[in-house]
């Protein structure tokens, strides 16, 4: 598992690999179907998961240098609409990652970082229900047609890590 650093001002030291390139998220593109499996309470030793389906569909932006895409499902029998905005920057080679949905209409702070060996690690530092907290995305493209996405939250800079969220991808035919 890729660690973390921090700067002598507590900032994520997040740099990207030798590898890093805006074709990363390439074998995301088109249409799948999603597995989910989310704890139902999260930071609070919760051992129960929930799961359900879910459809989503990527499209690259910005002449290649992005991607967006639409996750839709419903959530205790009520309609529920996830976007995610990818950007790459040809600069720094890091992706940062965006996310939205229907229930908070915000967009959370980005998750930056990239692949190396085909598994995506990205980092932030965001609050959860008031505490800090660093969250962790991992992306396993090990296997391009069922790409498997994780998240993870930190309440104590790293040393320990709650693993919240899976989403299990079959492409569409």
């Amino acid at each position: 598992m890729k660690s973390i650093q921090f700067n002598a001002e507590g900032d994520l030291i997040i740099t990207p690999s030798a590898s890093s390139s805006q074709h990363d998220f390439d074998f995301l593109q088109g249409s799948w179907h999603v597995h989910n499996r989310k704890l139902k309470t999260r930071l609070n030793d919760c051992t129960e998961w929930f799961e359900f389906p879910a459809t989503q569909e990527l499209r690259k932006i910005l002449q290649g240098m992005g991607n967006t895409d639409t996750l839709i499902t419903e959530l205790d029998g009520k309609p529920f609409e996830g976007m995610t905005l990818r950007l790459f920057n040809p600069v720094t080679r890091l992706w940062s990652i965006y996310w939205a949905d229907s229930n908070a209409v915000t967009m959370d702070p980005p998750v930056l970082g990239s692949f190396e060996d085909g598994v995506g690690h990205f980092f932030t530092k965001d609050t959860f229900n008031g505490q800090e907290i660093i969250v962790r995305f991992n992306w396993d493209a090990t296997n391009p047609e069922q790409p498997v996405w994780s998240q993870a939250f930190s309440a104590d800079q790293g040393k320990t890590w709650e693993w919240n969220w899976y989403m299990y991808f079959c492409r569409m035919e």
